[in-house]
This record gives structure tokens, sequence and C-alpha cells, in this order.
């Protein structure tokens, strides 16, 4: 009985059974005769092969049905193999044979063969078994980062290699940002805030309310327009930047006037959508405080007080997180061509089951960035503090009174480079964190590496990924 092709069992019941496959249709008879038996006469049937076969049969280890037929130049079976292996035959009784090594090769251990020389294992041949494999090859990486899930570390020296290979377009459009923004700070806190402030303090006593309230509006009209500039400033450098870092993972460079062209009609919609998100969060924060205010309000203040805490806290608790929730919305509108809806949507299903790494890449990136800014503001403001004469507590403009020119001029180019260092980073964190999640949930790595133009290059979206 035939068990797998190519090879037979010893002992088959009839000569049909015996032979291999293919072995039917050979051109010469399986029953020719050998040269000690004598040809068979005219007319006479010839005798069956299977009828001079001995008793004492090898081992089935070593024996199989021959595949050409009897005849003196018949080979016979090789030796056992040598010590090397103890494994069943991968070959025959000679070369080309099925009990044995196959022709030009050696047994396992043996010249030729598995593990000695041109075999496997060896100068020329394969690595030995249960050793010598190095793990998949690395991912595809044409651009700031490899096409895999990235690492937290991965994701911000991605940013920072964006902005240092990127550096005239990355630090142009934060520079260009970073100065609108402090800027409008400067002279509106010069022009508008010192004359609210010379007029009324706010911590004196002899203040009367109708001396508070035209101050208290000046400085909140003041706040505003920083508010709205600093907004609009940041939301055409968020687009721009975001742009750019998508270009870089691809390793592809992108100029402004590019970046612009590309980002201009999302604009709009990814305003609508940072102040969407804004009433969200001014929504859920009125949501929580209304309670405590209104049992204030009906002459209970101890009860108020205390519901008015609990409700800030869960409102700020609650607000936090749909921003994280809702933190790739900005890149999936800008990248994906989304609507406003959609994107909140794409951001949410993303960060879905992810909620606490992204919060930890998010909370680490802000502490690294106002770190930095700190570092490089703090001592801008002491010099401006000490050419101006001004007091300590007037280094962020805390202090009582109107604060001098000089000191805040100083102040703000220590801003100005602060904002024009960081900016860059925290937008290039977000789009990597969207490119990051997308690569884990979406296999985006493989549509990345066919827009790279990466051929032949395991992307390792499957291997193990550092510092997750």
């Amino acid at each position: 009985m035939t068990d797998t092709p190519g090879w037979a069992s010893p002992g088959s019941a009839s000569s049909s059974e015996g032979r291999e496959p293919g072995a039917s249709g050979s051109t010469e008879p399986a029953d020719r005769p050998g040269p000690s038996e004598p040809a068979p006469q005219p007319g006479t049937e010839p005798q069956q092969p299977g009828a001079k076969w001995s008793e004492k049969q090898p081992p089935p280890g070593q024996w199989s049905a021959p595949t050409g037929a009897p005849g003196p130049d018949r080979t016979p079976p090789p030796p056992p193999p040598g010590p090397g292996w103890n494994g069943p035959q991968h070959g025959g009784p000679g070369p080309g044979g099925h009990g044995g090594p196959p022709a030009g090769h050696g047994g396992y251990g043996t010249p030729g063969g598995y593990g000695t020389p041109g075999g496997y294992g060896t100068p020329g041949g394969y690595a030995p078994w249960g050793g010598g494999w190095g793990g998949p090859p690395p991912a595809a990486k044409p651009g700031v980062i490899p096409l895999r899930p990235l690492g937290v570390g991965e994701i911000l020296d991605g940013a920072v290699s964006t902005m240092r290979t990127h550096w005239r377009t990355v630090l142009g459009i934060s520079l260009g940002v970073a100065l609108l923004v402090d800027t409008a700070l400067v002279v509106v806190q010069g022009f508008l805030m010192n004359d609210a402030l010379a007029r009324t303090s706010f911590d004196d006593r002899t203040a009367t309310a109708d001396d508070v309230l035209p101050a208290l509006r000046d400085v909140m009209v003041g706040a505003g327009i920083v508010a709205v500039i600093s907004m609009v400033a940041i939301l055409v450098a968020t687009a721009l930047l975001t742009t750019i870092t998508s270009r870089a993972v691809l390793g592809k460079p992108v100029s402004t006037g590019e970046a612009w062209r590309e980002a201009r009609p999302q604009i709009p919609r990814l305003f609508g959508l940072l102040l969407l998100l804004g009433l969200i969060t001014g929504g859920v924060i009125l949501a929580g405080t209304l309670p405590g205010l209104l049992v204030m309000l009906s002459g209970n203040h101890n009860g108020g007080a205390a519901l008015l805490a609990l409700g800030i806290l869960a409102a700020f608790v609650v607000a936090g997180w749909l921003m994280i929730r809702f933190y790739l919305a900005t890149p999936a509108l800008m990248l994906e061509r989304q609507s406003i809806r959609k994107a909140l949507g794409r951001s949410a299903k993303l960060v879905r089951g992810s909620w606490w790494r992204v919060f930890g890449i998010v909370l680490l990136t802000g502490l690294i960035t106002n770190i930095v800014e700190s570092v490089v503001t703090i001592p801008f403001a002491l010099i401006g503090a000490l050419v101006s004469d001004e007091s300590t507590s007037s280094l962020y403009g805390t202090g009582g009174g109107d604060v001098g020119w000089a000191f805040l001029i100083i102040r703000g180019i220590g801003s100005l480079i602060g904002t024009t260092l960081t900016l860059p980073i925290s937008a290039g964190v977000t789009v990597l964190l969207y490119i990051d999640q997308r690569i884990r949930r979406e296999a985006l790595d493989l549509e990345l590496s066919r827009a790279a133009g990466v051929q032949g290059h395991v992307t390792g979206a499957s291997g193990p990924t550092p510092g997750r």
C-alpha cells in the first residue's frame, strides 16, 4: 500500500501495490529477468518479481521498493547513517533513492550533509538548528521613524528628528507663530493691562466696585485678544507642522508653501474642531459647577461650597478624559481629510483601549516642553527684572501695579525662543502618536511603505516594540 508519494511500504500484497507511482509508466517491463535466471520461453507467463524476494528483509528504515527495473547494476543499500542524526531517513537506498541521502549529498552529520562543510550550519550553509537566528529583519525607515509600532522614546525622537531634519521649514513656521503671539502679549499687556492695573489694584481694600469692574473688564478684553491671536496662530502652525511631519515620516521634504497649499483647505474645519472642543470642555465644567452654585445661592453656603468643590473635581476629570479621547482628532482631520464629526469619531476609535498610554505620552510631552520653555524663559525674565528694577513677584506679571517695558520685551524674547523650540515638538508628538496608533490597529505601516517606495522590506509590525 502506498503511504506517501514516492515511497512504498515493504510486504505489499501484490506487485501492483508495491510499485511506486510513476513506475507503471516505465517504457521497460518491470519483470525483465536478471542474468542468473533464464529468459521466459515464448508463450509462457513471466515470473513475478515478488516470487524471488528473500524472506529476510532489511529494516523498514533502510529499504523501499526500487525505482528502476531489477538488474545487475542495481546499487545495494547504503550503510546506516553516522552518529550525527538518529531521526528518519530522507533518501533512498542509493543516489536518488528513498532510504538514504539523496544524490550529491551526504546524510546528516556526514560530508556534504547537514552540519558539515557546504551543508547547513557551516560556512556556505545555513545556521545550525536551535541557534543563530537573529530575529526578524529591521523595519523600513524611509524617514524619521521606523515603520512599525513605536515606543515612547521613538515618538519623542521622531518629533525632534523632524525639527532637526527640516529645521528651516519647521523653525521658520514656529518662529513666525511665536513672534506673533509674544508680540501681541507684550503690546496688550504694555498698553492695556498696565493702564488697568495702574488705575486699580485688586488687592486694595479701599477699592470699590465702580473701580474694580472697569479694570476687570479691560483685563478680560486684553486676555481675550491675546487668546484669539494665540489660537489662530497656533492653529495655523499645527496645520502646517502636521503636514510637514507626515511628509518627514516618508522621508520626503516639503516647503512652507507646499505645506500651506495642502493644509489650507482643512484650516476652517480645524478652527471649528478646536472651537467645538473648547465648548465641550466649557460645558462639562459648567455642568459640574452649576449644582454647587445653585445650592450656595439658595442659602446653604457650607453645603454649596462642598458640592462646588466636588463638582469642579469631577468636571476636570471628565474634561480631561474627553480631551485625551479626542486628542488625535486634529491629525485625523488634517491627514484623512475628515469632517469634524468623523475626526472626533476616528480619534475615539484610535484611543479606545489605549487611553492610559496616550495620556502618559501627552503628560510626558507636556512636562518636557514646559521644562525646556522654563529653562529658556526664566533667565530672560531674571535679566529683565534686573534691568528694569522689577521685583521677583513681577517675573510673570503677577505683582500689583504696572510692569516696565524693558521687562516685558526681555521676557518676551525668552518666551519667543522657548515657544519656537517647543511648539514643533508638541505638534510632532501628536502626529506621530496618531500614526503609531494607526500602525497598531490598521497596519498603516504597509501603506506607508508603499507610499515611501520601499520594496522588498519587512515592516516589522508584529515584532517587539521597545519602550512601550
